[in-house]
């Protein structure tokens, strides 16, 4: 899994929102054009080509579907957030040569809250 650059993650945050909104029943699409992540992003003041490059990357790297409508593409995340996160403590467990260790220290550093949440989904 490739990590995410500060523009690329603002950019999915948006997706990823409008994904969780349309599984709420919030919205009735998951789907952006290249504008709606633009107006999301206004605060930024981004050119269009600008995020159009963004969301082609994040398309190569399997972040993001597209279709074509009309004249325009709308954009989606192709997994959640929770998805991806999982996707990237795989990886970095994937890559450590003692997994228990990695495993051992991570536990270490939360929460007990979520200590205590991590119990009850291994039970």
């Amino acid at each position: 899994m490739t990590t995410l650059g500060e523009l690329e993650r603002a950019v999915m945050e948006v997706l990823w929102a409008a994904r969780s909104a349309a599984r709420a029943g919030e919205a009735d699409d998951a789907t952006l054009t290249a504008r709606d992540v633009q107006d999301s992003l206004a605060d930024r003041d981004l050119a269009t080509t600008t995020v159009l490059t963004v969301l082609s990357r994040l398309e190569r790297k399997a972040l993001v579907s597209r279709e074509r409508d009309g004249r325009a593409h709308r954009y989606s995340a192709v997994a959640s957030r929770e998805d991806h996160v999982a996707e990237l403590m795989r990886d970095a467990l994937d890559g450590a040569p003692d997994r228990g260790a990695v495993l051992a220290r991570f536990i270490g550093s939360i929460a007990p809250a979520e200590r205590a949440r991590l119990r009850d989904l291994l039970s």
